[in-house]
């Protein structure tokens, strides 16, 4: 199994010029489920699906799963039309409990945009902590890993027996990690801290038999940056910000 976060969106470019301007709000007015990658976005999927078709057949991915925001659709599409997924060329199975983690009132604020209009609940987030706390109208991350629970459930019913790569989001990619790898709290946010999830960046898994012959899941790399320095495209990342539009 493969898990990889969407490449560059216009949202993450939006966002860094309100930070870099100072700004309360980030200017981009549109759905966060309608926010497309950047140029450098389609750079770096293409750069993604490129590696994937140059894996042997027997290793490419079979199956392709995505969130259904646009630019996760994008970058799983851009695999596929690469010939990064074996036999017939079918699009991505769409699976709306891959979404980006929901910002509630928080939407399309930078950090000071959401200490400026609600102080009060920027003072509860930071003490509750990302994990647990929920804007309004929006979702924590614990919300977001009960939807990735049966998720991962579909998954296993109907794709046990194939290679699947799921193309999401970064809290999507660090939720499912807390799931397969069975950790708490602060083992996912320790690695939450050590790096942001690179975008277009591999995370995969093998599942062998262990001694009570149930098939568990083996990390084999996470943050995996080799299929975009390959093509020469550049590397970038977004910080987990308490702000939406990414």
């Amino acid at each position: 199994m493969w898990i990889v976060r969407h490449g560059q969106s216009a949202g993450n470019v939006a966002r860094d010029a309100a930070h870099a301007a100072g700004h309360s709000i980030i200017d981009l007015p549109i759905r966060d489920v309608d926010v497309p990658l950047s140029e450098l976005g389609q750079q770096q999927a293409r750069a993604l699906g490129h590696w994937f078709a140059n894996l042997p057949e027997e290793e490419k991915p079979e199956v392709v799963i995505s969130s259904p925001y646009v630019r996760a659709r994008q970058t799983a599409q851009a695999v596929c039309e690469a010939g990064g997924v074996t036999g017939a060329r079918r699009p991505p199975i769409i699976d709306e409990r891959l979404r980006e983690r929901e910002f509630g009132i928080f939407d399309r604020l930078t950090g000071r945009g959401i200490r400026e209009k609600y102080p009060d609940l920027a003072e509860h987030r930071a003490l509750l902590g990302k994990f647990y706390h929920r804007a309004p109208g929006g979702e924590s991350w614990a919300d977001v890993i009960l939807r990735l629970r049966s998720a991962v459930d579909t998954i296993s019913l109907h794709h046990a027996d194939r290679r699947v790569l799921i193309v999401c989001h970064q809290v999507v990619v660090l939720c499912l990690r807390y799931i397969l790898e069975e950790m708490d709290e602060a083992q996912i946010l320790a690695i939450d801290r050590e790096a942001d999830v690179l975008n277009c960046g591999v995370c995969e898994y093998d599942f062998e038999p262990d001694d009570a012959s149930l098939c568990v899941p083996r990390l084999l790399r996470y943050n995996f940056a080799a299929p975009l320095i390959e093509e020469h495209a550049p590397v970038t990342a977004e910080p987990d910000d308490i702000m939406g539009a990414r």
